[in-house]
């Protein structure tokens, strides 16, 4: 197996592809990962979600990052991590930003099940209120793993 770095253009191919990844976020030094269902686009990273955990931490401290991974087998993956910062879209002052979210997110294979399913199996009948954010991301970098030897193919590089 051979492992390499993924470019930055090969890395945002990559996240404009996916729609499912690990949200990372941390509180009181304390980390806290979950799955999320978002869109990608250069510089933004959209997201529907309701208020939770996940919300409260990333209010009290907005550094996140997004985990995205494709396996094939153990010795064919990717995975790429976004790095940035957690920002809220409420109404009526993101009216644009939360609909251009809706309508990127839109192209997904149910976007919103992941989010309002979750909620609602856990408070039932009760109205639910989506929760719009976007990461601003600061970074990404990626890993490659493809079959070979180092021998046969390039070294990783450092």
């Amino acid at each position: 197996m051979v492992i390499t770095q993924m470019s930055g253009e090969e890395c945002r191919a990559f996240l404009a592809s996916a729609s499912l990844g690990r949200l990372g976020c941390s509180r009181d030094n304390q980390p806290y990962v979950v799955p999320i269902y978002f869109a990608y686009e250069p510089d933004f990273i959209y997201v529907l979600s309701t208020f939770g955990q996940k919300t409260e931490w990333m209010r009290a401290n907005p550094k996140v990052c997004l985990e995205v991974e494709e396996i094939a087998n153990e010795s064919q993956w990717m995975s790429v991590i976004a790095i940035g910062r957690y920002q809220e879209l409420p109404e009526p002052q993101y009216t644009a930003e939360r609909e251009h979210a809706r309508t990127l997110l839109g192209k997904r294979y149910l976007w919103w099940q992941n989010a309002l399913g979750e909620r609602q199996i856990r408070v039932g009948d009760h109205a639910i209120t989506p929760l719009f954010f976007r990461i601003h991301v600061d970074s990404i970098t990626g890993l490659r793993a493809t079959e070979g030897s180092a021998e046969s193919g390039k070294a990783p590089e450092k």
